[in-house]
């Protein structure tokens, strides 16, 4: 995962629906470390996403100033400049 484990830890205020930590209680003991592993599965796959949203917009932005190098814009020959 993408963060220090050993950073510390600290107390935090959070609300979660009684039913819903009931339920995990059930299936883990250690219900910090789980929300701590699942909100690190979260910070990776958004921090993965977001580099991906990026590279996709740099590739449109290189098509485009490929396409205004080759070909100016449709705009250009109505500029009164």
């Amino acid at each position: 995962m993408g963060y220090d484990r050993l950073a510390s830890k600290r107390a935090i205020n959070v609300s979660l629906n009684d039913d819903l930590v009931r339920q995990a209680r059930l299936y883990t003991r250690n219900l910090s470390g789980t929300l701590e592993d699942l909100l690190g599965d979260f910070v990776d796959r958004e921090r993965a996403r977001r580099r991906d949203e990026d590279a996709v917009l740099d590739q449109v932005i290189d098509g485009f100033s490929l396409f205004h190098g080759e070909h100016g814009l449709l705009s250009d020959e109505f500029s009164l400049l």
